[in-house]
């Protein structure tokens, strides 16, 4: 388990502000949290109430952690705004305005870390659990928090999922107590689909995806809606690769290359995609890759200039999106965290923790004087309402399946400088001109979820 409150983790090492408190924290850190507030730091002493806790529970170690830590800074900024405005506005009854404290479990993405990390969650008193970078860990979650909220109601615990996107999770494993702020790969498949239906140059593509629930259902749904969309395209190769496992993929790109393909579709996300890039680029592939997350880390400096008008990647917003507050919101964030390594920004958390924090004060008034605590069935029904906006993004969830709709939007790498690319992605001098935009409706897709209620 790694541990943990919400300021001091990550960058006292790049800040020296946090030298000394670190050294102090580090041998107390499960006793006082660091609580970021208006007026300057606060510890958890000064505030009436205990803070509510909020788990993150991802893989911080392996192959995947620069993605978990990614993750973590963006939970933090969120939890940090809220905090500064005085907390969660909650009724005496049940303790008054809490602060949020986010702590830290490592996961290293395997299924039974992440249970076994959910049972310290539980101990700990937890009752809000974040996570998102596997749907085969968030699938396991779902499956053991419908269990202990059933046998422990007086226990419960709230889902929320910021990245797991198997279509499954909100069709037929939808569950009551899990929230997903992420476009499910259908969804990011027809927004790529939009684009790729207009590529008239285009004649084969070839599929490419991790060997697990979520890379599997990419690929079965680019199948579909290529049928559907552009049928005198040929799928020329098809495979599936061990997630996080491989670590040479020339023999994979020479297989792309001799396949004649003029683009690949791939839902890889995290070293699986930096590194089939780079072995893209060293083959001399000069296809598309029409991606959920060519945007990530690591993806750009990778593929340098081969990737300008050639990576095309679906996301919920992008720094050059053009609406009215995008760039104070970007340029906010880099201010938090200046290094150019730290610079991947999600929107869709940041609308997480807001909507959490409107859904627990909308609890909270609906339960004043009936409870010393926060009734999180409570919080679940008022989740199912919430509506967020923030710097002019926004979207609202689905009471019916418990997807959030929100805009997507699609973009193409490009210089830095060049029209519409106002920012780059960790200084890498590349960044992504929006090409193509989705409103909520247009994104949204119909569901089979069943809801049960308790």
């Amino acid at each position: 388990m790694d541990l943990s409150c919400d300021l001091f983790f990550f960058f006292q090492e790049k800040n020296p502000m946090f030298i000394l408190l670190d050294k102090v924290l580090k041998t107390v850190s499960t006793v006082l949290c660091v609580l970021p507030l208006a007026g300057g730091i606060a510890t958890a002493q000064t505030v009436s109430a205990p803070p509510i806790k909020l788990a993150m529970i991802e893989g911080l170690s392996g192959p995947n952690a620069a993605p978990g830590e990614a993750v973590f800074r963006n939970l933090a900024w969120a939890v940090e705004r809220v905090n500064a405005r005085g907390g969660v506005k909650l009724p005496t009854s049940a303790g008054g305005s809490q602060m949020l404290v986010l702590e830290r479990y490592d996961s290293k993405g395997q299924n039974e870390e992440a249970l076994s990390a959910l049972r310290s969650v539980i101990d700990s008193g937890a009752r809000i659990v974040l996570q998102g970078n596997s749907s085969a860990n968030a699938a396991a979650l779902i499956d053991a928090i419908n269990k202990h909220n059933e046998r422990e109601p007086g226990k419960r615990v709230l889902f929320l999922n910021y990245s797991a996107v198997d279509p499954t999770l909100t069709n037929e494993k939808c569950s009551f107590w899990h929230f997903r702020f992420d476009a499910h790969a259908d969804m990011r498949m027809a927004a790529l689909m939009d684009v790729i239906k207009d590529d008239k140059a285009l004649k084969g593509v070839y599929l490419i995806g991790q060997d697990y629930s979520f890379g599997q259902s990419v690929l079965r749904e680019a199948r579909r809606q290529l049928g559907v969309q552009r049928p005198d395209i040929a799928i020329v190769g098809e495979e599936l690769h061990p997630m996080a496992r491989v670590k040479d993929f020339l023999p994979y790109a020479n297989k792309i290359k001799a396949s004649g393909a003029g683009a690949v579709i791939t839902g890889n996300w995290g070293n699986d995609l930096t590194l089939l890039i780079k072995a893209a680029k060293e083959v001399g592939f000069e296809g598309k890759f029409y991606t959920f997350y060519g945007n990530a880390l690591g993806a750009q400096a990778a593929i340098g200039d081969a990737g300008i008008g050639k990576v095309v990647a679906v996301a919920d917003w992008l720094p050059n999106v053009q609406t009215a507050g995008s760039e104070a919101f970007y340029k906010s964030f880099r201010t938090r965290y200046p290094l150019a390594a730290d610079d991947y920004v999600h929107m869709r958390m940041q609308l997480l923790v807001e909507a959490l924090a409107q859904a627990m004060e909308a609890a909270g008034k609906q339960t004043a004087g009936n409870s010393a605590s926060l009734d999180i069935a409570a919080v679940a029904t008022q989740m199912e309402k919430v509506k967020v906006n923030l710097n002019g993004q926004g979207g609202a969830m689905r009471a019916a399946d418990h997807q959030f709709q929100q805009p997507l939007v699609v973009g193409v790498m490009d210089r830095q400088g060049t029209p519409g690319v106002k920012f780059d992605v960790e200084g890498s001098g590349y960044g992504f001109r929006v090409i193509k935009t989705l409103a909520p409706e247009a994104a949204e897709l119909p569901t089979s979820c069943k809801m049960q209620r308790p």
